[in-house]
């Protein structure tokens, strides 16, 4: 619950900017207040959000956890994936990133380094992944103060997408609400009173796979 008040608290200003601000002024308004300094942060920090992240992390439930948490992390990040992407190339294909919009934000600062990709911009997929991957984190924690923590956690890689000049503020919401409503989902299915009857899915993969040996 923390992670979904902590969600609703950050998206709530970025939800009432998209409203009553043109797209290319709030994008060029947000990248003129921002600092230097800040580069590296948000160049770096993005790829936490990259499908290697939450690959990694269900490769480790799997090695070391139960089907259950390993479901919680894999399903979330995965439909998530799956849902965006197809949206991103069969709804809105005809979205184009904030690179090509160069000439109504002449004065746009694109930071150093940065490959910027120029289709598919609506929904966010690395927005999508960084609420997916963290929810789900939070809901594996059981631990209130960490549910709150990877709010901000996804919050920044989603934010990290506009300060990259990657995607625009309306992006990076429908990727959030995506992701968090996936991981919602999930966990409501794994952890509702049918599936708990399920003690099979409580049972390490790992383990079932020596037994069978």
């Amino acid at each position: 619950r923390r992670f979904l008040v902590v969600t609703a608290l950050f998206a709530a200003p970025g939800l009432f900017a998209v409203a009553f601000t043109g797209r290319h002024e709030l994008h060029a308004a947000i990248n003129a207040a921002l600092p230097v300094a800040c580069d590296p942060l948000f160049r770096y920090g993005t790829h936490l959000a990259d499908g290697l992240v939450p690959t990694g992390i269900a490769v480790v439930l799997l090695l070391t956890s139960t089907w259950r948490r390993f479901l919680m992390l894999g399903l979330s990040t995965a439909i998530s994936a799956l849902v965006v992407q197809f949206l991103k190339r069969n709804v809105f294909g005809d979205m184009l990133r904030p690179v090509e919009h160069l000439a109504s934000m002449p004065e746009l600062r694109l930071i150093d380094g940065v490959e910027l990709n120029h289709h598919f911009s609506f929904p966010s997929g690395h927005s999508t992944a960084a609420y997916a991957m963290c929810l789900a984190l939070a809901v594996l924690s059981g631990r209130v103060r960490w549910a709150g923590w990877l709010a901000v956690g996804a919050a920044f890689m989603a934010f990290s997408r506009v300060y990259l000049s990657q995607h625009f503020t309306e992006d990076i919401l429908a990727g959030a609400f995506l992701g968090t409503v996936t991981a919602w989902a999930v966990h409501r299915w794994l952890y509702g009173q049918a599936m708990m009857d399920r003690t099979g899915l409580d049972r390490r993969p790992v383990g079932l796979l020596a037994q069978k040996k």
